[in-house]
């Protein structure tokens, strides 16, 4: 049992109230909390020892890691981030000066978007450090972008390059937070969600949340320098283009818009944002599944990005 199959499961039959508007299954929870004029997000995240980060990660850049995972999600809903909770788990051999700076890390990140981190919890755990991130913000009331907005003609966008991230993006990336603000306040974004483990695994989310399938152009594909330098030194055991679209950690945003709104976003985003790459990678389609348009025709495209317990 990989971990989709074990959320699917597990979400099932989860206990609900009045509250609830969105719960699990997208970027964010979303809650009512009493305000005319606002809604509240929930997210929660954490990175382990040997999966998410090394012995030999600075541990500031391993605190900056964990906040800004959880902040690539409230981006993805259009949110802005409020207040922060931080459950870490420790060896009980451990140097409170490496911890001191996992906290400094973390608190520079939380500064720089105003998020308050007003507490957490301190445990043990054997053999590796853990931190998990609970984290609330808040979005506009009714304009929280979903995962499940998705229609046939829509565009594909994706900001940024992916792949390779782990010759060093995966610790350094910028959470994508104005960018998402933005694009939910001037364009009606149908559906948005970040990548975290690779496009090849998490549009196909998006795509079932809406109820459709997807057409890829190969072409159009942003990758990043690292991956195209990890294939041409022989590094990496994929192509670039497959590196590109499985590696994970890229923290970018995909969404779609109609295709009518295609160029005037391209125009809008390169004024705007004029560091910070736009690409249209493709387009929805009715149906399921991933298809790829390259020279040769077009395809199914099978990969998948990162899978814990796969």
């Amino acid at each position: 049992m990989n971990e989709f199959e074990l959320i699917a499961r597990l979400t099932r039959s989860l206990p609900t109230n009045d509250s609830v508007v969105v719960g699990a299954g997208d970027d964010c929870a979303v809650l009512e909390c009493g305000d005319p004029l606002r809604q509240l997000l929930l997210k929660t995240d954490a990175v382990v020892e040997g999966i998410h980060f090394t012995k030999e990660t600075p541990p500031e850049k391993i605190g900056r890691k964990a906040l800004a995972r959880a902040l690539s999600d409230i981006a993805a809903m259009g949110g802005t981030p409020n207040a922060g909770l931080v459950t870490i788990a420790l060896p009980k051999t451990f140097s409170p000066e490496y911890i001191e700076k996992i906290y400094a890390g973390m608190n520079t990140l939380a500064a720089q978007h105003h998020v308050a981190i007003v507490g957490g919890e301190t445990t043990t755990n054997p053999e590796r450090v853990l931190i998990s991130i609970s984290l609330t913000g808040f979005v506009p009331r009714g304009r929280a972008v979903l995962r499940s907005g998705a229609t046939a003609g829509d565009a594909i966008f994706v900001t940024g390059e992916l792949g390779g991230s782990l010759a060093g993006k995966h610790l350094d990336f910028e959470p994508r937070l104005t960018e998402a603000r933005w694009l939910a306040e001037q364009f009606p974004i149908h559906a948005m969600m970040d990548v975290s483990d690779g496009l090849a695994g998490d549009l196909p989310h998006l795509l079932r949340a809406s109820g459709v399938g997807g057409e890829l152009l190969k072409s159009a594909i942003p990758i990043s320098r690292a991956a195209k330098e990890n294939a041409k030194r022989g590094d990496a055991a994929k192509p670039a283009f497959v590196a590109a679209l499985t590696d994970g950690e890229d923290f970018e945003l995909v969404f779609t818009l109609a295709s009518k709104k295609a160029v005037p976003v391209l125009d809008a985003w390169k004024k705007k944002f004029p560091d910070v790459k736009l690409s249209c990678i493709g387009r929805i389609i009715a149906g399921e599944g991933i298809r790829l348009r390259d020279k040769t025709g077009i395809r199914p495209f099978t990969a998948h990005g990162y899978v814990h317990f796969s």
